[in-house]
């Protein structure tokens, strides 16, 4: 169908915030609303409901505003298409259920946008909130080097996926989000993009990323062997300049450092925990996936162990000399002591 010139001056001024929608109903109305009180006039809401087996539908329906979209489900990347296969405007947010937009999100990314015509998307600050909403801290975010593809080979600075405003015409031409992953779908999506078009940022906080028990960020195993897929898929690219060789193999070595820490820590917990069988699960994936990392923290925790052993054992007069408070006074330490 053919628009007339008014219609299509109203599109491009429409943004399109798509909410896409899994099992999270009890967090779907705080993101919804945050939309519905955004400062900028035009926009609309698409919720996807991914096969949900709650209350997604009930919840979507007490919002008139909203156009609720129901899947078999499919995951979180076919959710993000569907949403933009089913929105009208030429700037697209995609806000997770459990996530939330600031009131100025959509007009900063329109600014930004309009003033950067070239540009494929704009991203801006976020911070964490915790389940119940309540603020935990704000997320630093380092401003992007004078190549973007060689800052995203390097790791996801943009941190937050509810932080993007994307130029529809740019989505399109990439074909929007790979269905293939499971998850980091976004993170792909930016690597795709930055080779093709300028990148931009600004200094704005415009989402709020809600920290609970089911985040998928949480898996490690998940996580970094999807992260390294996306990074393979580039390496045929990244191998065209000594800059992207050298951001690329600094990008592998990050994230595995980065999702080691957790893979230890939930290896540490299951295993406090007498979870035998997932602590073991977890030790077969890292040593998988950061083979390098998993050696280099099992043997200082080792050393640690040992030095702590040494230190149990010592006699009372030998740890009251390696203990001392600052002022120079020595502490008891606690413990049983050998005599």
């Amino acid at each position: 169908m053919n628009r007339t010139e008014e219609e299509e001056i109203e599109l491009q001024q429409l943004v399109s915030v798509v909410i896409p929608c899994y099992n999270h109903a009890r967090f779907l109305g705080e993101a919804i609303e945050s939309v519905l009180t955004q400062t900028y006039p035009r926009v609309e809401i698409i919720v996807v409901d991914d096969g949900s087996t709650d209350h997604t539908a009930n919840v979507a329906a007490l919002y008139p505003a909203v156009r609720y979209v129901h899947q078999a489900n499919q995951g979180l990347a076919a959710a993000r298409n569907t949403g933009l296969r089913a929105s009208l405007g030429h700037i697209l947010i995609f806000l997770d259920a459990d996530d939330r937009l600031t009131p100025e999100t959509a007009e900063h990314g329109v600014h930004h946008l309009l003033n950067s015509p070239e540009s494929a998307l704009v991203s801006g600050r976020y911070r964490y909130i915790r389940e119940d909403g309540t603020i935990l801290n704000e997320y630093s975010q380092e401003p992007t080097a004078p190549d973007p593809y060689a800052a995203f080979l390097r790791g996801n600075y943009v941190g937050m996926h509810g932080t993007v405003a994307y130029r529809r015409s740019a989505l399109e031409a990439e074909g929007g989000f790979n269905t293939a992953l499971r998850a980091c779908e976004d993170y792909d999506l930016y690597l795709r993009l930055a080779r093709r078009y300028p990148i931009s940022m600004h200094n704005h906080l415009v989402a709020e990323y809600r920290q609970h028990g089911n985040n998928m960020s949480r898996d490690p195993r998940l996580m970094l062997k999807t992260i390294l897929t996306v990074l393979h898929s580039n390496r045929q690219y990244a191998r065209t300049n000594a800059s992207y060789r050298a951001a690329y193999r600094a990008g592998i070595t990050a994230w595995r450092e980065h999702y080691s820490r957790e893979f230890f820590e939930q290896i540490r917990r299951h295993w406090t925990d007498r979870q035998i069988g997932q602590a073991v699960s977890l030790t077969l994936n890292w040593i998988r996936y950061a083979p390098h990392q998993f050696v280099g923290y099992t043997f200082w925790n080792a050393v640690g162990l040992a030095v702590r052993g040494v230190y149990r054992v010592l006699p009372l007069s030998v740890r009251r000399l390696l203990v001392k408070r600052q002022d120079g006074s020595h502490i008891l330490p606690k413990g049983k002591v050998r005599s």
